[in-house]
């Protein structure tokens, strides 16, 4: 039990070296302790307001503390928290009926998870059982998670220094727009020609054991890059001709984030298996793994296993049914939709006054600006990212959650999906003022 005087201890070492003794795992910790949030806001424990325009971790869709959420946490924890993964609950049930029913065929089988990494590791685990190969293709930018074929599956970071990952794990080459390799005669991306020399260059590496390609339809920690309209049916029917299976990696895209229930709907290509995680749990621990009747049919009967201690637990599943019920009832797809709009009409003006800013992408409220040194090179300006993201702090704006490098100078922006046009133009105010002071000095 904690005495008065560890109660102490911990609040000296809050107010002097907060990360004493913590491991440290990566990433930019913040310099202030965070006490609370609510809404759009979280607060330091000193009382100060932060716009958080990252949504926690990409994940808080809802805003922070939702009354709805914290009314289902509070009801659920005192009538059904965790079971023994071999039992079922109606959460569960009801939650897994309801995903299947948003989505299009053949998608209707469900396995409920903690999170993104877990979903993909299902995912990957899956493919590799069901079409009898090993070999996994995933974006040269990809990040989809830390743990073992997730990881695998990861090039943005984390790769030096662990030793040999999985075998067969292949890279295909990132269809960016903005700094396009392939050019086509009028100077436009040629995605096309780039997807076949990727595909040409898989095959070249391929030992004839192709099981899957795993993409984001928009690479999030690789630099909030947007599939060209029409590289996803073309990258689909690239698979369709090896035998491999499609997995999509909708955890930061589900779920209304980018105006659509599911970010594939505007390509109309539905994939083999879809993995959802963060948006999902708007902030708790809760992740799906989706396919087909047909394949999880051939895994059953391979004897597919993954049995994990907090599959299929009840009091996430729940919290997942209170997602929906907020999404539908507040229409917040279409929401989305309007406040996508605000944000980049904003987001471009500030791109008008700042030559620094290269670039503007993204869909609905998953938004990226890329600052550079020069337009004309397109010089990466990460000294910069890391500046302005250091005045957002300042000024109470939360920004730029992944400084990772060659892509510091690059800002995810996800404010919840709950925000309002006016604390999305307050947080615009004071990007647009940290950019200026920043390049000025």
């Amino acid at each position: 039990m904690t005495s008065t005087r560890d109660r102490a201890l911990s609040a000296s070492s809050i107010a002097g070296d907060p990360q004493r003794h913590l491991l440290r795992y990566g990433g930019t910790i913040s310099p202030e302790v965070i006490g609370r949030a609510a809404g759009s806001y979280v607060y330091t424990v000193a009382g100060r307001g932060l716009l958080d325009f990252t949504s926690g971790q990409m994940s808080a869709i809802l805003g922070h503390s939702h009354p709805d959420i914290v009314a289902t946490v509070q009801h659920q924890i005192g009538t059904l928290d965790h079971l023994f993964s071999g039992m079922l609950s109606e959460p569960v049930v009801e939650l897994s009926e309801r995903l299947a029913d948003s989505l299009p065929a053949p998608l209707d089988k469900v396995l409920l998870l903690t999170t993104g990494a877990e979903s993909n590791e299902a995912a990957i685990r899956l493919a590799k059982l069901v079409t009898g190969k090993h070999e996994i293709v995933s974006f040269a930018r990809s990040w989809h998670g830390m743990t073992h074929a997730a990881a695998a599956a990861t090039y943005s970071a984390g790769r030096k220094g662990y030793g040999p990952v999985a075998a067969g794990n292949l890279a295909l080459p990132t269809p960016n727009s903005y700094r396009p390799d392939f050019v086509a005669a009028d100077g436009s991306f040629d995605w096309r020609r780039q997807l076949d020399y990727g595909f040409d260059m898989i095959d070249a590496q391929s030992v004839g054991s192709l099981a899957a390609c795993i993409v984001e339809p928009i690479l999030s920690s690789g630099g909030v890059i947007e599939l060209p309209l029409g590289y996803l049916r073309a990258l689909k029917d690239k698979c369709a001709e090896r035998g491999m299976l499609l997995i999509l990696d909708e955890a930061q895209t589900g779920l209304c984030r980018t105006g659509d229930w599911y970010a594939f709907e505007r390509d109309g290509v539905v994939p083999d298996i879809l993995t959802l995680s963060k948006t999902l749990g708007a902030g708790l621990p809760l992740a799906a793994t989706i396919t087909s009747a047909e394949i999880e049919s051939v895994a059953h009967e391979r004897g597919f296993l993954f049995f994990t201690t907090h599959v299929s637990d009840p009091l996430p599943a729940a919290v997942g049914n209170t997602v929906l019920d907020v999404l539908i009832r507040d229409e917040l797809d279409t929401r989305t939709g309007q406040s996508g709009e605000v944000l980049r009409k904003g987001l471009l003006q500030i791109a008008e006054r700042h030559q620094t800013v290269g670039d503007v992408r993204g869909r609905g409220l998953l938004q990226g600006i890329e600052l550079v040194t020069d337009r004309e090179t397109k010089t990466g300006a990460d000294e910069l990212g890391a500046a302005v993201t250091r005045r957002c702090f300042e000024l109470g704006l939360h920004m730029n959650v992944v400084q990772l490098p060659g892509i510091g100078g690059i800002f995810r922006i996800a404010p919840p999906l709950t925000a309002t046009d006016d604390e999305l133009r307050l947080g615009l105010e004071m990007l647009d003022q940290a950019i200026g002071e920043c390049t000025s000095a």
